[in-house]
């Protein structure tokens, strides 16, 4: 599945999620059991080990299609 953002593109696979970022290109993944998603502030948070990051979604359809697409709650908070 592929979602664009204003500022990145999201690849969803099974598995993983990859970040796109734009205009640099750079990539970012995350595997599904490191990813979170916050719903108050329409975010994605990775915790890959040492290295973490979030991402700011445009909305919250952005974030309920991944929260569908993976099977996972969104956080309250």
């Amino acid at each position: 599945m592929l979602l664009t953002l204003n500022h990145a593109k999201l690849i969803l696979s099974p598995q993983e999620l990859q970040v796109r970022l734009m205009p640099s290109g750079a990539i970012l993944s995350v595997l599904l059991d490191d990813l979170r998603l916050i719903a108050s502030v329409n975010l994605l948070v990775a915790n890959v080990g040492a290295v973490s990051w979030q991402l700011p979604l445009d909305n919250a359809e952005q974030l309920q299609q991944i929260a569908d697409f993976y099977g996972i709650a969104a956080e309250a908070r």
